[in-house]
């Protein structure tokens, strides 16, 4: 199976990874862009060197898509370690096993600490949890975590685990290479109050949510009715009662809605008729988070409001993939109203930082129609940059006082437009700490003040950048300082060459701009 650009490279980094020494490794791909296909191949590689390997889920159906997954990609056949089956004695090099299994000491005793070279993690955002870690701990291996967090904030607490982000593929990334589909949202002006509903590891309790979102039912079910009664949609609910009273309302509406739960006895019967269409609505309480595939969904609602974007991106990745006759995936999103919670939105699941993910909301909120995500993030960054140019501005004007040989870091980053520097914030161990000290004098350098910067990640981060913008011939920080001092503008945008024969015409007019020049107008060329 030839993988895809992103695929291959993602496979690549991983090993790279562990040549390096880094043990606990992560991959982050966004729901639909072949996470299992490419820890497929990571596994291949490791059982071609001889190894043994072992995939930890906490959920059966995600142990037997892998085992499938893997068998039809590579030809590898697994083991299982689940229940009453085990991989004792198994030729297998490969295991799919199941963490609650695995965690009993009786079970995990009956291997070597370094049974196992390498071990997987699917939906590696579950592992901070004491049922992974008694495994992890366990073993002497290499470590990859498969993800689909959709930002590096939902990552600061893996951070505490994992020592490094091997690959991530982004959303907005996948849907402009037609991987998969744009995603356009509308919000629903109902306001839900959340206001007694109380807080339980992070997130709202669901208890709480199911007897807040029973009032608006039927308000939720007739809004669907008028802007969706032709899609076929997922809906994901906080209670199984919920879900099931939902269900109901909808049939009365005029839908075919079905429901799933963990107890549904007929739940792969159900699954199998809303994929041939028999039903256009499925409502579940939180069910097919993972480990479920409707390509041909084409609208998610989510009832379940939560502050977990791991949570949110999950839920809406049920309806990201590609199918015939597709156009777009339909998010709907109903105005909960809270004065004490930052709940996930739409925008989260493609915003660089909080703040373009604010914008974003309130554009969404106030259009009253559905609309392109990518084009709504675009206008919303260049608005946000708009306003730090200007509270830069200030901040500029009060550094003017000060005489600097070095240049804000503040100043260099709004110069060359990097928002990935400017919201930059560290995940990993390292990261954290103070910049080196041979960072801080590189930086000294090449003419950026390190006093601003606080962490080794950010410190690494620019000096990446500036080397690459060295490699392409872009301006030198203290190009940038000049030129900018004297009312030039976006100087970080010029090219070497251009800024040194203007800072050249400069010297040689007495340190004058020269004469037909207007630092406003002038675009480095």
């Amino acid at each position: 199976m030839k993988l895809r650009d992103y695929q291959q490279e993602a496979r690549e980094s991983i090993q790279r990874e562990w040549e390096k020494g880094i043990k606990k490794t992560l991959l982050v791909l966004p729901t639909g862009c072949g996470k299992t296909i490419v820890f497929s191949k990571v596994i291949e590689d490791r059982v071609k060197k001889g190894e043994r390997v072992l995939v930890l889920a906490h959920r059966g159906e995600l142990l037997e898509q892998a085992a499938d997954k893997l068998e039809k990609s590579t030809g590898l056949k697994c083991a299982t370690e689940k229940a009453e089956e085990t991989s004792i004695g198994s030729w297998y090099r490969v295991v799919v096993g199941s963490v609650q299994t695995l965690m009993r000491d009786k079970r995990l005793k009956k291997f070597s600490k370094d049974f196992f070279d390498t071990i997987i993690i699917d939906e590696a955002h579950h592992c901070i949890s004491d049922s992974y870690q008694r495994v992890l701990n366990y073993f002497d291996a290499n470590v990859l975590g498969v993800t689909a967090t959709p930002d590096r904030g939902d990552m600061k607490n893996l951070g505490s685990y994992f020592e490094s982000l091997a690959f991530e593929y982004t959303l907005p990334k996948a849907i402009k290479s037609g991987y998969l589909s744009p995603i356009k949202a509308l919000t629903i002006p109902l306001q839900l109050d959340l206001s007694g509903v109380g807080q339980q590891a992070g997130d709202f309790k669901t208890s709480d949510l199911g007897s807040a979102l029973d009032p608006y039912l039927e308000s939720i079910a007739d809004e669907m009715w008028k802007n969706a009664k032709d899609r076929k949609i997922v809906v994901f609910l906080p209670l199984v009662k919920t879900s099931q009273k939902f269900t109901e309302i909808l049939n009365k509406k005029g839908f075919r809605a079905a429901e799933v739960n963990g107890e549904s006895q007929d739940r792969a019967e159900i699954l199998e008729d809303f994929d041939k269409g028999k039903y256009n609505v499925l409502c579940n309480s939180m069910l097919l988070t993972e480990g479920w595939d409707c390509p041909s969904v084409d609208c998610v609602v989510v009832l379940r409001p939560t502050k977990v974007r791991s949570l949110y991106s999950q839920m809406v990745g049920r309806g990201t993939r590609l199918y015939p006759g597709k156009t777009e995936l339909l998010l709907l999103d109903f105005l909960w109203h809270t004065d004490r919670h930052e709940l996930c939105h739409p925008a989260h699941l493609i915003a660089e930082n909080e703040e373009v993910a604010k914008a974003m909301t309130k554009q969404i909120e106030e259009a009253g129609v559905p609309l392109d995500l990518e084009a709504v993030e675009q206008t919303a960054a260049e608005d946000v940059v708009a306003q730090r140019e200007e509270a830069l501005a200030k901040q500029l004007a009060e550094m003017k006082r000060r005489k600097r040989k070095l240049v804000d870091p503040l100043q260099f980053e709004m110069s060359i437009q990097a928002e990935d520097l400017s919201s930059y914030v560290p995940s990993f161990g390292w990261e954290m700490g103070p910049p080196s000290e041979k960072q801080v004098k590189t930086l000294e350098k090449l003419g950026i003040l390190p006093d601003e910067i606080d962490n080794a990640g950010k410190a690494t981060k620019l000096l990446e950048r500036l080397d690459r913008r060295r490699e392409q011939g872009l301006t030198t920080p203290k190009q940038i300082r000049f030129l900018e001092q004297r009312g030039f503008e976006h100087v970080g945008k010029w090219s070497f060459d251009n800024a040194k024969k203007l800072i050249d015409r400069i010297a040689a007019n007495g340190w004058k701009i020269p004469a037909g020049i207007n630092p406003k107008e002038y675009k480095g060329e």
